[in-house]
């Protein structure tokens, strides 16, 4: 019997990160479309996030990279009414909910019906985390938690940032409160920053893994699911315009040498 069927003996759950894990691509990336189209953002800076969602899709998350964007999401949202924000959820999940992978969503359905409670552990906000959780059916959500004051966003968290070590600090928190054990819990991650994550539980699973963490998969053995294609379309295209390079290069040689 699959593992994610078995029922549920001891208080375990199951956490899944969201971006290129439970969907293709980058939530934010949606947040930045919508926030463009409220006027919030320019479209400069939506057209360079449509970019980072490529490379993220191909390459995965660095810390470099998820720094910069924390630091420019802190100071775009500071000052800024929270109330304002959380009414472009509508459109943010208009673009996430396509990009769902069906496979993950029941692997998902398949712990809940096993017994264990299922959440979202995700770097994206409380907000994102929470209202993504509500949509599917979760048990709830692990975000980012943006401080408040007076209904504005001040551009500073008020808890863990979730990332890196911020996430198992928190399902430890959740685990506290809930009598949850981690030992007999899952984590479903697809970046290599996600390993103190995965780490965290008795049955981790790389899902689409950068480079990295396929690597630490395979020493450790654990399971490996892949569903994003982006990366092999990519290169299939980048293979079919080289050879069509290549094939007019040599045409362009073979009428060059018929003329002389």
């Amino acid at each position: 019997m699959d593992a994610a069927l078995t029922p549920n003996s001891a208080r375990g759950a199951a956490f899944f990160d969201l971006d290129r894990t439970l969907m293709s691509g980058s939530s934010g990336f949606f947040w930045a479309r919508a926030a463009a189209r409220a006027g919030m953002i320019s479209r400069r800076r939506l057209a360079l996030d449509a970019w980072e969602n490529v490379k993220f899709r191909l390459r995965g998350s660095t810390d470099a990279s998820t720094d910069k964007v924390m630091l420019r999401v802190g100071e775009m949202l500071a000052g800024k009414r929270a109330v304002d924000f959380q009414r472009l959820g509508p459109q943010v999940l208009a673009g996430v909910l396509p990009r769902l992978y069906p496979q993950m969503l029941e692997i998902a359905w398949q712990h809940q019906d096993a017994g264990r409670p299922v959440f979202i552990v995700t770097a994206a906000t409380q907000d994102t985390a929470s209202m993504i959780a509500h949509v599917l059916g979760f048990d709830g959500g692990l975000g980012t938690p943006l401080e408040e004051a007076d209904g504005l966003y001040t551009g500073r968290l008020a808890g863990p940032f979730a990332y890196r070590d911020g996430k198992p600090e928190l399902m430890g928190v959740l685990a506290g409160e809930r009598g949850l054990d981690l030992t007999e819990s899952y984590a479903y991650s697809d970046s290599e920053s996600d390993l103190p994550m995965l780490r965290a539980v008795g049955h981790p699973v790389a899902v689409n893994p950068d480079g990295t963490l396929a690597r630490v998969a395979r020493e450790e053995g654990w399971d490996v699911l892949r569903f994003d294609r982006l990366g092999g379309r990519l290169k299939m295209l980048g293979g079919l315009t080289a050879a069509t390079l290549l094939g007019a290069a040599g045409a362009s040689v073979r009428r060059r040498g018929a003329t002389k």
